[in-house]
């Protein structure tokens, strides 16, 4: 029995030792390359030409950098992981993470706390995701695509954990897992902006694509320009949603997105949120066709009426919902005080029934300047039929939208595109040019307040302002049309 006993103890540990390969860096200060490591460790990396295949997991150690500058292609055997606690700085023009085996997914990338980690240019695919648990990341023009669930990630194929991360023009596409998260009690304040986001979570878990938790009270997330887009298959995947249950804040700008095809478009869940809603077209985000657990263009739901979400120049078209507002929520669409509205509805419906606007709280809600129909000369009486408020259930609060407005809404391409705005990001002036007479020119800040306006009937002038750092819009007119584009002041 004894000797059984010792027999399985070693296939045990051999067992073991296997599934523990692992080759660390010396952690003595050295710059490595993939060539470096196999040099150092054949048995950690093989080479053929600019073909590296990884063989056993790899730790970077916290005075110890990669450096992957020349284009490669680096293969993953079975359940590898990188580990990086020091430094992983990827510039080459074309770097490839892939699976030896396509059918065989890798571990993944999991990078430690204050470790330091640019990624550019880089096709990360058949692994298990990234575990970004460093303040310090950047990834940039890359490729993250059919990266599998059960890795080094569990929540979404790019999971976050504290500080200001940089996901930047990037495709992120087709993965097992949502696109971009963060923990419940995380405080993440990411930059998501230029990327394209579309057919994640195809596990078909109940998540949105991009799914925030808590933020820095002081520095907003960001999730600007970016594309995102369903795929009608997984009917419960949904666009984005930043979510406040800690009792932590919120403090984002959500502004210039395509949201599409998703089971919602934006949820806001949570109090002490302060949150811009800004120039995004959010369309047909219907696939799950059920009115009773989502469909909306815009949710807000909160116990507590301590939000500040201002929404404005958005076009919201084709969702089963246009926006609704539950439990004690609140949410400014325009007013008289600063925000322009310009939020354009068109056929947000369910059941034969257009709802523009579901205000199910008891408070009074500003909605100004909007467009509510588009395409016709809207009047209060037309309004009030895609508005649901105190006039349709005496329980609700109230909706105030006289004046409704079209003059706002929508952006001349035309004109657009005769505009050279500069420099952007400025710090007290901007330039502009167009080809076509430009009346007045107005800036608007987060929160849709005009903080400045200026006659100038010409084709070129300079602007003086003197604001604070930021994300503003600069709303151009002529007699004719109208233009907005982004301004950010540092």
């Amino acid at each position: 029995m004894r000797n059984v006993y010792i027999t399985s103890f070693f296939i045990i540990m051999s067992f073991t030792a296997v599934l523990a390969q692992t080759y660390t860096t010396p952690n003595t200060g050295v710059d490595w390359t993939l060539a470096d490591i196999a040099a150092a460790s054949a048995q950690t990396i093989s080479v053929s030409g600019d073909e590296y295949t990884l063989l056993e997991n790899l730790v970077i150690s916290e005075n110890d950098k990669l450096r992957i500058d020349t284009d490669a292609t680096v293969l993953f055997e079975q359940d590898i992981l990188i580990t990086v606690f020091g430094e992983f700085d990827v510039t080459a023009t074309d770097t490839q993470f892939l699976a030896l085996d396509a059918s065989v997914p890798y571990e993944g990338f999991r990078f430690e706390e204050f470790s330091v980690i640019n990624i550019q240019n880089a096709t990360i695919k058949n692994g298990g995701g990234l575990r970004v648990l460093t303040e310090d990341f950047t990834i940039n023009n890359s490729i993250i695509s059919e990266n599998v669930e059960g890795g080094a990630t569990t929540s979404a194929v790019i999971s976050l954990s504290r500080g200001e991360p940089q996901i930047t023009n990037n495709q992120i596409t087709f993965n097992e897992l949502p696109a971009i998260g963060s923990a419940a009690n995380s405080e993440v304040s990411a930059t998501i902006s230029g990327n394209n986001i579309e057919g994640n979570n195809s596990s078909d878990s109940n998540r949105p694509q991009i799914n925030m938790g808590t933020t820095s009270a002081t520095v907003p997330l960001q999730i600007i320009d970016n594309t995102i887009i369903g795929d009608p298959a997984y009917m419960q995947v949904g666009g984005i949603s930043i979510s406040n249950f800690v009792g932590g804040s919120i403090n984002a700008i959500i502004s210039g997105n395509l949201i599409k095809d998703n089971r919602y478009g934006i949820t806001i869940l949570g109090g002490n949120a302060t949150v811009e809603i800004s120039q995004n077209v959010i369309e047909d985000n219907n696939i799950q066709d059920n009115p009773g657990i989502g469909g909306s263009g815009i949710n807000i739901n909160s116990t507590t009426n301590d939000l500040e979400i201002t929404v404005f120049l958005n076009e919201i078209r084709r969702n089963l919902w246009g926006i609704t507002l539950q439990d004690q929520s609140s949410i400014n669409l325009g007013d008289d005080m600063g925000n322009i509205g310009g939020n354009t509805f068109s056929e947000n419906g369910n059941n034969d029934v257009l709802y523009a606007l579901f205000n199910n709280t008891p408070n009074t809600i500003s909605a100004l300047h909007n467009c509510w129909i588009e395409d016709g000369d809207v009047t209060l009486e037309d309004a009030e039929l895609v508005i649901f408020h105190e006039v349709d259930d005496t329980s609700l609060g109230e909706v105030l939208f006289d004046p409704v407005s079209c003059d706002v809404a929508g952006v001349n391409e035309s004109l657009l595109q005769s505009i050279s705005l500069y420099p952007n990001p400025a710090t007290q002036a901007i330039n502009i040019t167009s080809e076509k007479t430009i009346d007045t020119i107005s800036i608007i800040n987060a929160n849709g307040a005009v903080v400045l306006e200026k006659e100038i009937t010409a084709t070129n002038a300079q602007i003086d302002f003197n604001l604070p750092s930021g994300l503003y819009f600069v709303v151009l007119k002529s007699n004719d049309a109208e233009a907005v584009k982004k301004l950010i002041v540092q």
